[in-house]
């Protein structure tokens, strides 16, 4: 009895299973435990890497940061060309020599100074028989034997003659010939081919474009040495026009380089630029900085950090929360819980990573302060 029993219950939960396997889901497998264990990647949250902060004021030294390059000092170097034609007999200064006032760089073999110290001889010459033919004719005036026309040709004919030995005198004192030299009896005087091109300050050869045995003509255009003093330098930098009152003459300030970076070079503001470049908007502002151990190289690109002011209070944000598109400034304002709206700002340098809100923003607003850029690629992507 119990095994007939056994054999119908069997038999229904069979044909249960049969009748119901079209109504019913077919119950899946229980998943492996390895499959259990590797858990799907999330998708970045973009809030995760957003900083929000309320703008606010804060006490600072402001500092103006410009840019701009190393360049000589204006009266501290000079580019050195020949007066004269002629060829080259000796070179003396080489690239990186430090020479003084008068020290020669060069000798040249030059025709032109004796061709001019022809024209000088022969022009002391002239003046020589000028006076004597006014003496001459002054004692003859004076005793009623010469007309007083020729009294007066004989003084006309030696003012020229002056005229002109000074011209040919100034022409020889142009070629370097010494005045001391000149000042001679014309017999004693030693006038020759050889001119010796010197240098007319201290500082160091920074360029030389010349070789023995080549020739010179001239031309102010064809610099032969470029010497200048290096101990000195300038920061040729601009600042634009809504900074333009924050800077004054004497002002301390620093010089930062790419090639030493957080070291700074102690500068003082010298000269203010009259006027303004009409496609950057900006006035030059330069800078003396001192250069003693020659670290600072002309045509270096260069940064020059103003001291405007005392320590005073300015609304500033982080520097991080600006961002520059088509050459304006914005923030991303908080609206609501998890909006943003990019904002228009005017801003100004106070340090490294802060600085001054001029106009756009006001304290106790809530600003995007880390992740604007984000933020920015966001829109970008539509």
């Amino acid at each position: 009895m119990k095994a007939v029993w056994f054999c119908v219950a069997l038999a229904g939960a069979a044909a249960l299973g049969a009748c119901s396997g079209n109504d019913s889901p077919a119950v899946a497998p229980p998943a492996s435990p390895r499959a259990a264990s590797a858990p799907q990647p999330e998708a970045p949250d973009l809030r995760k890497r957003i900083e929000i902060a309320e703008v606010g004021y804060t006490t600072s030294h402001p500092a103006l940061v410009l840019s701009g390059k190393v360049a000589y000092g204006e009266d501290r170097y000079s580019r050195i060309s020949s007066p004269l034609q002629g060829r080259i007999l000796e070179v003396r200064a080489r690239l990186g020599d430090y020479v003084k006032p008068g020290d020669v760089l060069l000798v040249i073999d030059s025709p032109e100074i004796t061709a001019v110290y022809s024209d000088y001889v022969k022009e002391a010459s002239e003046l020589e028989y000028a006076t004597r033919a006014y003496e001459l004719a002054k004692d003859l005036y004076e005793t009623k034997a010469l007309p007083q026309k020729d009294l007066k040709q004989a003084e006309n004919d030696l003012i020229k003659a002056r005229a002109e030995f000074r011209r040919a005198k100034e022409r020889l004192l142009s070629l370097r010939v010494p005045a001391a030299e000149l000042e001679k009896p014309l017999a004693q005087q030693r006038i020759t081919s050889r001119f010796e091109l010197k240098s007319p300050l201290a500082g160091t050869v920074v360029d030389r474009a010349v070789t023995p045995g080549q020739s010179v003509g001239g031309d102010p255009d064809q610099v032969l040495f470029t010497v200048a003093d290096l101990s000195k330098l300038q920061v040729i930098a601009d600042v634009y026009e809504r900074d333009l009152s924050l800077v004054k003459v004497s002002q301390v300030a620093r010089v930062n380089v790419e090639a030493y970076p957080g070291e700074d070079f102690p500068a003082v503001v010298a000269a203010i630029g009259d006027t303004v470049d009409p496609s950057s908007r900006t006035i030059k502002v330069r800078a003396w900085v001192n250069n003693e151990d020659h670290k600072l190289k002309p045509e270096m690109f260069a940064r020059l950090n103003i001291d405007v002011a005392d320590a005073q209070v300015f609304l500033t944000i982080p520097r991080e929360a600006v961002i520059e598109v088509d050459g304006k400034h914005y923030v991303y304002l908080v609206t609501g819980d998890t909006g943003y709206q990019r904002h228009e700002v005017k801003v100004a340098n106070v340090s490294g990573d802060q600085v001054r809100v001029l106009e756009g923003l006001s304290q106790g607003q809530r600003i995007v302060v880390k992740g604007a850029v984000l933020i920015k690629g966001q829109e970008l992507k539509g």
